[in-house]
């Protein structure tokens, strides 16, 4: 069950993100990485700057400045230096007709909380970290659009480095 201090904060940025990425696995396949952030060989983001949302992948820290009502883009950094929120496991929902919002809400709530304990290294209910998810939208299902992405934070603080095994 979610934790009712994180549970509004969840929500708000849940929509915020199913309304912001409409169509994000297939705009991301066709631009790539049009942003200004820096990545090496292996992926990772070694110099700080804006992404298209499309662009984010498992591994990636970003923050929360910038974000409103749509989001085209996010300020991507090294997860080396402080961030709100770090792109922790990813995966697709069932193909088909779309759903509704709610049933890919609870598709979301389901895969993110399933993953969350084997990233953190303890459990959600005893975690003091919160996670949301980023979501298709009706448009971007229309669009191909399958892919759940899911965030992880610490509510309140800037988090330094990965949240990977943090076990708090």
């Amino acid at each position: 069950m979610p934790k009712l201090s994180t549970l509004a904060s969840t929500a708000a940025l849940a929509l915020l993100a199913a309304t912001a990425l409409t169509g994000c696995s297939i705009v991301g396949d066709l631009l790539g990485d049009p942003g200004s952030a820096v990545r090496d060989e292996e992926g990772q983001v070694v110099e700080p700057g804006d992404v298209d949302v499309f662009s984010l992948a498992i591994g990636d820290c970003f923050d929360d400045e910038g974000t409103g009502d749509q989001i085209s883009s996010v300020p991507i950094v090294p997860c080396a230096d402080p961030h709100d929120n770090e792109v922790y496991h990813e995966f697709e929902v069932a193909d088909g007709e779309y759903p509704g919002d709610e049933a890919i809400a609870a598709q979301a709530d389901e895969g993110c909380l399933g993953a969350f304990a084997g990233f953190v290294a303890l459990a959600y209910d005893e975690s003091v970290l919160g996670y949301f998810p980023l979501t298709p939208t009706a448009s971007g299902w229309e669009q191909g659009d399958r892919l759940v992405q899911c965030a992880i934070y610490e509510p309140d603080i800037k988090v330094t480095g990965t949240l990977k095994n943090a076990a708090r």
